[in-house]
């Protein structure tokens, strides 16, 4: 694929996802959630820690030990000491933490099932095929 191809479908990716985003981004915001700390809540539980949440969000350390700290205040998500090593914070979402995670979830999914629409089931269904083919490691 050349690519100025590569590039455009790159682009047009981004562009899906920052018009669900942003069609949610109200939504989010009535749950007391930014977009990027929705993104934090969402991977604490794949994350437990906090240098792994930066690794895999690609975002500074700074920014996620703030939105971390924003999650924890509100009572999203608890830190605890890890006991295999005293020196490392675990972290786990609360209950209240995954209640809204699964509104925030909700309200994305309808935003996208709304563009998604547009598609036919078949359409639909390749969609999914591509994108987990793509995503697939190595």
């Amino acid at each position: 694929m050349p690519a100025d191809d590569a590039a455009e479908l790159w682009k047009l990716n981004q562009r899906l996802l920052t018009r669900v985003m942003n069609a949610a981004a109200p939504q989010l915001e009535e749950l007391g959630l930014e977009t990027k700390e929705f993104f934090v809540l969402d991977e604490v539980d794949a994350c437990k820690y906090p240098a792994e949440l930066t690794r895999k969000l690609m975002l500074p350390k700074a920014s996620v030990t703030t939105y971390l700290r924003n999650l924890v205040e509100r009572g999203l998500v608890r830190r605890e000491i890890d006991e295999t090593d005293l020196r490392r914070h675990r972290l786990m979402t609360t209950p209240e933490g995954q209640r809204v995670r699964a509104k925030a979830l909700e309200a994305l999914a309808s935003e996208f099932s709304t563009m998604m629409a547009r598609l036919d089931e078949r359409d639909q269904s390749e969609l999914r095929r591509m994108l987990l083919r793509l995503l697939e490691t190595e």
